[in-house]
């Protein structure tokens, strides 16, 4: 199939406007990264001084580890800063080290979105769904039952019912090659942690945030970007959705300008702090009217189980 429909920035944007929007920043990606690290540090700091303050701690670290990936994500389409050894780099060490798969992935999902060949098209196509389906979903998801299902239980499948002609050892060898780095950067940073006698701050500021929080609001990310968009949409403008959020859906669940969504895919080459900006432009020619845009991420999920 044909790849899918895409917008021309100069029919939207003077040259002036394009450039300012599209422009690398040497500071800003990095400072993004830097603030990133910052909260989930700060967090660290709040537990270990009171572990009152873990709930908070959750909701702030998994949201933050959302973030990393969200900047990931702009090394993956070279945005994060205007030198590509510095953008990878940086996307790599400090964002996420299963960025050089996750580009060549993410740029099919851009290329093909809400067509066939679309690899994330799995995550939209359920919806609508009914209520009590999410609930099991969402329960699911904070209760560590989707992250034992995506990053654990592969492990343990190798090991219970190896593919033909590979036995126990080797199909456990291969699942540990592919998850190398995640699983390396985790025990490098327990083992760290431990031997400085806070092993377990790691365990719950890190690692249960990870485990809880992460999945549940992937899955709001997801349901809020392309759930409900029909398959094979011709209209590029409808493509994904921008979601409007609120201070504290900014601080729990969409870091670093997710939610604009729809002007990330119309516009592929503007980093993620000029997506408000694109947004504002863009409403102001009287765009946004034709873009596929939700008032709130509660007002979505509503649609999305209706009953």
């Amino acid at each position: 199939m044909a790849a899918a429909p895409r917008v021309n920035p100069e029919d939207f944007f003077s040259p002036e406007e394009w450039a300012r929007l599209s422009h690398r920043s040497s500071w800003r990606g990095l400072a993004c990264v830097a603030h990133c690290w910052a909260v989930i540090g700060v967090s660290m700091a709040l537990v270990a001084w009171s572990p009152w303050f873990l709930p908070l701690a959750i909701l702030w670290v998994g949201n933050r580890q959302l973030g990393l990936f969200i900047l990931m994500h702009d090394a993956a389409h070279a945005v994060l800063h205007p030198s590509r050894r510095i953008n990878d780099a940086v996307g790599f060490w400090f964002c996420g080290t299963e960025m050089p798969a996750y580009r060549a992935y993410h740029l099919q999902h851009h290329r093909y979105v809400q067509q066939t060949e679309d690899p994330d098209l799995v995550l939209s196509a359920p919806f609508p769904i009914s209520r009590a389906s999410l609930r099991r979903k969402m329960w699911r998801d904070i209760s560590g039952q989707t992250f034992y299902k995506q990053r654990m239980a592969p492990g343990v499948m190798a090991w219970r019912s190896p593919p033909p002609g590979l036995n126990r050892w080797s199909s456990l060898g291969q699942w540990l090659h592919k998850e190398r780095w995640f699983l390396g950067g985790n025990a490098l940073f327990a083992l760290a942690f431990a031997a400085a006698g806070w092993g377990w701050l790691w365990l719950c500021v890190w690692w249960l945030p990870m485990a809880t929080w992460l999945p549940l609001i992937t899955r709001l990310r997801n349901i809020s970007e392309h759930a409900l968009v029909a398959a094979n949409e011709p209209d590029p403008l409808h493509h994904a959705r921008t979601t409007q959020a609120n201070l504290w859906e900014r601080m729990w669940l969409a870091p670093y300008w997710v939610n604009y969504h729809c002007e990330h895919h119309m516009f592929t080459q503007i980093p993620c702090w000029n997506l408000p900006l694109a947004h504002r432009m863009l409403h102001a020619k009287g765009v946004t009217a034709r873009m596929n845009t939700a008032p709130s991420y509660a007002a979505l999920l509503r649609q999305a189980a209706p009953v």
